[in-house]
């Protein structure tokens, strides 16, 4: 079986067993949010994240209000979170960019937001999918493992997972593909121990014939 067929079956399957996924950020689908806190994301959990938002947004609840802030102010909200100097330092300057330059309105094209501090291609992608409906492979340690051990993928790099899969996976499928792979991932196919014996996956599975 090719790789093209072979994701297909796991688009299915993945479906089946995840009809529901979505992003564990809870942005509730406000651009504002989903960027403040996909930055905010990197080397954190989701659910620290959710958890820092809830009195972030009552302080911050504007891209102006973190923009025009004090350097210590924003620090201060996001100290639970690991690397808040850096993130605090990025979110007042990707927000002074979203303002001044975007009008505050987040953009949908892929250079553009690369511009804003803190994005890099994950963010962007997980923007581009959620918001705008235009797909993207959200390449994060989830999705680089399991495409690796489903042998679509050789690389670890996150570009080469990113275009690889871009390939692979229809666009309108590419953003609920990513959440779903995160929820497998940290239900079945773990890092360290891998529940193979539970894995609906284990067919398509070069992790489990070399092992």
């Amino acid at each position: 079986m090719n790789n093209k067929k072979k994701a297909e079956k796991v688009i299915k399957m993945l479906e089946e067993s995840y009809p529901d996924a979505q992003c564990g950020l809870e942005a509730e689908k406000d651009p504002f949010k989903l960027l403040v806190m996909a930055v905010l994301s990197a080397q954190t959990t989701d659910k620290i994240v959710n958890k820092v938002a809830k009195t972030l947004f009552i302080r911050f609840p504007t891209p102006e209000s973190i923009a025009y802030s004090e350097p210590g102010e924003l620090k201060q909200e996001i100290r639970s979170i690991g690397l808040y100097n850096s993130k605090s330092k990025n979110l007042r300057l990707a927000c002074r960019r979203l303002v001044e330059v975007y009008g505050s309105v987040l953009p949908s094209d892929m250079d553009e937001l690369l511009t804003l501090a803190g994005v890099g291609r994950k963010v962007a992608n997980l923007i581009r999918g959620d918001l705008f409906g235009l797909g993207g492979i959200v390449a994060d340690t989830h999705c680089i493992r399991i495409c690796g051990r489903l042998g679509f993928v050789e690389s670890k790099n996150p570009i080469v997972v990113e275009r690889t899969m871009d390939a692979l996976i229809p666009k309108e499928a590419q953003s609920d593909f990513c959440h779903r792979i995160v929820l497998f991932g940290r239900e079945i196919c773990n890092a360290k121990k891998p529940l193979c014996e539970r894995c609906f996956l284990k067919e398509y599975c070069c992790y489990i014939k070399s092992s």
